[in-house]
């Protein structure tokens, strides 16, 4: 499957002076796909080494820095010579922090060396004081499929429509409707790769689905390697309090979703573990919409959403025969599965991490994003009322040169604001530099 990422990762090959790259992301978003694409399809050879299916390989780690040697013993295991031609592949790295310490050798002493690694639970090892010198690595995130990934296996012409759209022009029905049934698939299955696999073989939600629920177990197992016992059913509670904090009028996190009389200080660990995992998405609120967005965050008040709209469809138990049901699945929950896809979206094209804004309580802009020096308040619609009060209070107040709405109406920019039909939001970078 073609990712967008694999052009990140070809410039990264292409640099004059790369450093090791660290291959960040969720378990199952294809991190191991794309290194050994990576490997197989832009170098002439390329070695695989994984630490949780060969331990014995974090010997070479341990034991000693040499880089050279290290680079001697890799060559001996992979059956080839390691030169400037070969990609080293190291998956799991989590599982031998020494090895990520290596990472910084390698760029110092062997820079000719391509080296790429990756873990499931690697942000979480970063996040413990793991880290490298600074300029001595580089990182990518690797995030579920988008719909803008997906919609070539499903339409290609479709597909092909939207990426040679280069303009404001509304899109015309025929392919709107097509692509809009399209979309409420993807809502459905989510961005992850097995999904999308699987469902692309057999046609048949319900094996998508049942994948979904054994990858949302696989994540439960995951908790259980928090080193702190009393954590682990804290996460639990926490991820799985999901559904029911997205589903609120106002999404804004609430303890007592969690459990009875829970309390922030008790659950502040767990929720910086989902972060730091990438299972979730955690955004402040704004207080003052100015740059940075981020000298104006109110740590205490927040929102969670899952890192894939499949998965948290699942979790909250929607039959994917909801797809038959008209405009339901956008309005089913307040809205939740389009808000946490709009997220998603929104994640993968810009840099700095999005905000909420609020007006005390009479009125509320989903997210704040900046592009190019402008801060631009975005509102989600998930039905065909699209009136907005909490936009236009602050559209008059703030007086930005530019908002946009997603909505299930056809692509239009008037008066300053642009309004996205909520499949093209994984082309709202495109649109803004138009």
């Amino acid at each position: 499957m073609e990712r967008a990422i694999q052009k990140d990762l070809l410039i990264w090959k292409n640099k004059p002076h790369r450093l090791p790259l660290i291959l960040q992301g969720a378990r199952q978003v294809g991190k191991t796909y794309i290194m050994k694409w990576l490997g197989s399809h832009h170098y002439q050879k390329h070695i695989y080494l994984n630490f949780d299916e060969q331990p014995e390989i974090k010997e070479f780690f341990t034991t000693n820095k040499q880089v050279n040697r290290i680079i001697e013993l890799l060559s001996l295991i992979g059956g080839t010579p390691i030169d400037e031609n070969t990609l080293i592949i190291l998956d799991e790295i989590q599982e031998c922090p020494q090895a990520l310490n290596t990472l910084k050798y390698f760029a110092e002493n062997r820079p000719e060396i391509s080296i790429i690694c990756a873990g499931s639970l690697l942000g979480i090892l970063l996040n413990k004081g793991n880290s490298f010198p600074v300029g001595k690595v580089e990182f990518l995130t690797l995030h579920p499929m988008t719909f803008r990934e997906v919609l070539p296996y499903w339409d290609e012409t479709a597909a092909k429509y939207l990426e040679t759209h280069n303009s404001f022009e509304k899109i015309p029905e025929l392919f709107f409707n097509s692509i809009l049934y399209q979309f409420k698939k993807y809502l459905i299955i989510g961005g992850m790769p097995a999904a999308i696999t699987l469902f692309n073989q057999t046609n048949l939600f319900e094996e998508s689905d049942q994948l979904l629920k054994n990858l949302l177990l696989s994540y439960q197992g995951d908790f259980a390697k928090h080193p702190i016992m009393s954590d682990i059913a804290k996460i639990t509670q926490v991820f799985e309090s999901l559904p029911s904090q997205l589903s609120r009028e106002n999404k804004k996190f609430v303890f007592q979703l969690v459990r009875d009389g829970a309390r922030a200080r008790e659950f502040e660990d767990a929720i910086q573990w989902l972060v730091n995992s990438g299972l979730v998405h955690r955004i402040h609120l704004n207080t003052k919409p100015a740059l940075p967005l981020s000298a104006y965050d109110q740590v205490n008040a927040f929102k969670l959403y899952c890192f894939d709209v499949g998965l948290i469809r699942r979790m909250s138990t929607l039959s994917p025969k909801v797809l038959g049901e008209g405009n339901r699945l956008f309005t089913e929950f307040k809205g939740a599965l389009t808000e946490n896809f709009i997220l998603q979206s929104l994640i993968t094209q810009f840099q700095e991490q999005p905000r909420y804004w609020t007006s005390g309580n009479s009125a509320e802009v989903d997210f704040l994003i900046t592009y190019e020096n402008l801060i631009i308040p975005i509102e989600v619609k998930s039905d065909q009322n699209v009136k907005s009060r909490s936009l236009t209070l602050f559209r008059n107040h703030y007086q930005p040169p530019l908002s946009i709405r997603y909505s299930l109406q056809n692509l239009e920019k008037r008066d300053g604001l642009l309004n996205i039909p909520l499949f093209m939001a994984d082309y709202t970078k495109d649109k803004l530099s138009q």
